[in-house]
């Protein structure tokens, strides 16, 4: 694929998803202000930054084709959150059991396209594990710092 159609493809991705994400939590009755929007939307985002940064200091030759196909990744999560956010904003149905379902899909998908991902691009396991560990402690933040289920 010539450049310019990888870059703007891999721009497509990212730039939806976030429009997508920040959706699906501006029409959650589970945030009470905006401050929590901005820290689970920077948590969220924080998360494939590190992918992206590391994807650009540590691969050479491969690193557009990985970021192309983890922005495809994160792409997909973030559509399967539009059901939720299609039918919290015409007020049909916005339970947390809703979200919840919908955020275990999501991450469950990207779970599994990520590791193919990696392996497509040719890349060993640890790609996948460092980034089930962002995942991971991405999740962690959102529990402690944005909804405060768990406190330490």
């Amino acid at each position: 694929m010539h450049m310019f159609k990888k870059l703007a493809l891999i721009g497509f991705y990212f730039t939806l998803s976030s429009l997508f994400t920040w959706w699906f939590i501006a029409v959650s009755p589970l945030y009470i202000s905006f401050e929590q929007m901005l820290w689970s939307c920077g948590i969220a985002g924080g998360k494939w930054m590190i992918q992206l940064l590391a994807g650009f200091v540590f691969l050479k030759e491969r690193k557009w084709d990985f970021i192309a196909r983890i922005g495809f990744v994160c792409f997909i999560g973030s559509l399967l959150l539009i059901p939720y956010a299609f039918a919290a904003t015409l007020h049909l149905a916005d339970s947390t059991t809703f979200f919840i379902a919908s955020l275990v899909v999501a991450v469950l998908a990207m779970i599994f396209l990520y590791q193919k991902a990696v392996q497509q691009t040719g890349l060993k396991k640890t790609w996948w594990y460092a980034w089930l560990i962002c995942l991971a402690i991405a999740v962690s933040l959102q529990l402690t710092v944005v909804f405060n289920v768990v406190r330490f």
